[in-house]
């Protein structure tokens, strides 16, 4: 089937129409909503499925015509003309936002079942969505703009849907402020541009900057300046230093906005937006070299974050926000292909790791209930693969593509990064491997407390309790368990020859016995289940491109810059003998590396998969002292966020508060303080006037004679 690029608004009009019906029924009738939710499920699945189809349509054109088109209409009153650019990289992201879309929000329809807010979450999915679209097909920066203002505040709806809860609404507010921050540099960036070369158009206000730079037109100073500010929208979208505190606290929203948030919408509009004005920032590298460091910082703090974290979703967040670094870092260092290529691999391979996490936690929740310290701690998990197998599976190859791992969707696309970052630096080349260690390390550190083992443990280690033995409580298995008197005593108050709860654990009973102390049961606790073909198919839908988009971007001949070769198009089967060649070029090359990520594999399988053994108490982090000291640190670094929240409290929190306390103790005792001294003297004058004014003659003709006789002394 042919189409013309005409109909590129289909695409984002499709969510957004289904949006607004979605909305409006909502709004206007809710109690009829109720009983038409699935039917709006439906609306909302069927319209984002035909822009994914004419998105497919649309791409499929590319590959003969490689055509860069824009369709303008004047927008009378700002005298700006609006429609929409279409170009490789905008169909691969249309393609990329669509194709997760769609799967997320089928996912959801079993997910939120049996949420009261159903059909407001469908309305707000599909206007997140629509909006993501339309900032992907804008071709100014004023249209930009608004649709990434509109990503943003349906952030702030997603993250705090359940806004009645405090972590939530608290959470929602700390997005929506960070991204403020950038946003406001954004649009200084954007009147900056608008005022040095007179256009909002992407593509000829990048011309024209670049001709200005060259003739010396424009200041490098003032250049630069406008340059960062722009840089400062995709710096908090993107969650890159320092504006990346939001990311781990937006966890608190729905699992599957934590998937489009972290995969296709949000996160990558920072990394579009300076694949889209990268000809712009080609042209000053003061700038290239602060977002190559800056997106290197951010890599590495965010694996070093994500290193030792207990809950499943933050750790995937931390995840997120250090490959993030990698895309900001090669982009940085002139690899426009590499980051752009990075970008969509792993977009799958992270959607189909949050949908997997939320698959597990929406089976833990089915036997603790809803408590997030407990369904979506890792350590209470464990050995869900033997339950839950094709979730289980889906989310090892998730982690494995994640972790670098041939032939997986992650592995090229980093091996691009990696080998680029050699290239161009040398520190950032030692950033760029050490992270790919910690990457793999912690990936399968998430796999392993989380489907490895034994179900449920409760694992008491080291750093838990004052004795330095590890044992662990199977839930499943023996219906006691032999527990040391310092564990006890850590967790529960004894009762002597009697029976005491864990304020941790209410399931179980802690007794003393004749001097033993043993745990045991009060309730039979259920088998966790494999989530049902609603959330399941998904995650196999998702599971076909982590494992295979990475071998149809490969760069086999040798293009570095020009976008129209990320994939192979069908005129280029005939050189396909070259292209497994470079295949395993790439894979001898890339040996150093891959050895690192094995390396990260082996240690988090020496130190995590053998805790969960019970009785395993010769471990290879309880034998030496050093690296159990490495440990501790390691675990208050990530526990505590670097500790960079709470130096933010210092600086900004606490400072703002002490200032608007000081404001309003000067504006209450001095400024209040004059006026109703003034009021205060103004009654007192009036009153004394008030009673000197009797109207006695003799008073008067004594104040005139005392008067006059003061004056001729005085004279």
């Amino acid at each position: 089937m042919k189409l013309s690029n005409e109909y590129a608004w289909i695409i984002p009009s499709c969510p957004l129409v289904a949006s607004c019906c979605t909305g409006s029924l909502s709004f206007f009738f809710p109690r009829v909503t109720g009983g038409f939710r699935r039917l709006c499920a439906l609306l909302n699945i069927f319209l984002l499925t035909a822009s994914m189809f004419v998105s497919f349509v649309l791409f499929q054109e590319q590959f003969i015509n490689h055509s860069i088109q824009q369709y303008l209409w004047a927008w009378i009153p700002f005298q700006l003309e609006v429609g929409f650019l279409v170009d490789p990289l905008t169909l691969v992201m249309s393609l990329l936002v669509t194709t997760v879309g769609v799967l997320v929000m089928i996912y959801s329809d079993s997910y939120m079942c049996h949420d009261w807010g159903y059909a407001r979450f469908y309305a707000y999915l599909s206007l997140f969505t629509a909006s993501m679209l339309g900032l992907v097909f804008s071709p100014n920066l004023i249209q930009l703009h608004i649709f990434w203002e509109l990503v943003g505040m349906c952030s702030y709806l997603l993250v705090g849907f359940w806004f009645a809860r405090s972590g939530a609404a608290n959470a929602s507010e700390k997005a929506f402020i960070t991204n403020r921050i950038g946003d406001f540099g954004l649009l200084l960036g954007i009147l900056g541009i608008y005022w040095t070369t007179g256009s909002f158009e992407i593509f000829e206000l990048c011309e024209r900057f670049a001709k200005l730079g060259e003739v010396g037109f424009v200041n490098s100073i003032f250049a630069n300046i406008i340059a960062f500010l722009l840089l400062l929208g995709p710096v908090a979208k993107s969650a890159q230093i320092p504006l990346h505190v939001w990311l781990p606290d937006a966890m608190e929203g729905p699992t599957p906005i934590s998937a489009l948030i972290h995969a296709a919408t949000m996160v990558a509009a920072g990394i579009f937006f300076i694949a889209r004005v990268f000809v712009l920032i080609l042209t000053l590298p003061s700038v290239m070299s602060v977002i190559s460091w800056v997106g290197g910082a951010t890599a590495l703090l965010g694996a070093t974050l994500a290193l030792a974290q207990r809950d499943l979703k933050k750790g995937l967040a931390y995840s997120t926000m250090s490959q993030l670094g990698y895309m900001v870092s090669a982009l940085g260092i002139g690899a426009y292909r590499s980051a752009s290529f990075h970008l969509v691999t792993h977009a799958y391979s992270k959607a189909l790791l949050f949908l997997g996490a939320g698959s597990v936690i929406h089976s833990i929740e089915k036997i603790v209930g809803y408590s997030p310290d407990r369904s979506q701690n890792m350590f209470f998990m464990g050995g869900l693969r033997r339950y839950m197998p094709i979730t289980g599976t889906t989310f090892l190859l998730g982690t494995l593509s994640l972790s670098g791992i041939p032939p997986l969707a992650c592995f090229w696309s980093k091996d691009e990064i990696i080998n680029e970052s050699w290239l161009r630096s040398l520190p950032l080349g030692l950033i760029a491997s050490s992270t790919v260690g910690l990457t793999a390390f912690y990936m399968f550190r998430i796999y392993f407390l989380t489907f490895e083992g034994d179900f449920c443990t409760i694992k008491t280690n080291w750093s838990d309790f004052n004795n330095s033995t590890a044992s662990s409580i199977n839930l499943w298995g023996d219906t006691e368990v032999e527990l040391s008197l310092n564990q006890i005593n850590r967790n529960v108050t004894l009762v002597r020859n009697g029976i005491a709860k864990t304020s941790s654990f209410p399931f179980l009973h802690i007794k003393n016995t004749n001097g033993v102390i043993k745990a045991d049961y009060n309730q039979s606790l259920p088998i966790p289940e494999e989530s049902c073909l609603g959330m399941t198919i998904p995650l196999v839908m998702l599971a076909i491109p982590t494992t295979l988009v990475g071998l149809v971007g490969i760069n086999f001949i040798e293009e570095t810059t020009n976008f129209n070769s990320w994939l192979i198009g069908p005129s280029r089967f005939y050189r396909i003998n070259l292209y497994f060649e470079v295949l395993g070029e790439i894979l001898v090359n890339s040996r150093g590396s891959l050895g690192l990520s094995l390396l990260g594999i082996f240690t988090s399988f020496i130190i995590y998969r053998r805790k969960h053994i019970l009785g395993d108490k010769e471990t290879f982090i309880e034998s030496f002292k050093l690296v159990r000291k490495l440990g501790s640190i390691v675990q208050s670094w990530s526990l505590n966020r670097g500790y960079i929240d709470y130096y933010y409290n210092i600086c900004f929190a606490y400072s703002l508060r002490f200032l608007s306390k000081s404001v309003s103790r000067f504006d209450r005792y001095v400024i209040d303080g004059f006026v109703n001294v003034t009021g205060v003297l103004n009654l007192l004058g009036a009153e004394s006037i008030r009673y000197g004014d009797n109207g006695r003659i003799s008073n008067y003709l004594f104040t005139m004679i005392f008067g006059a006789t003061l004056l001729t002394i005085l004279i």
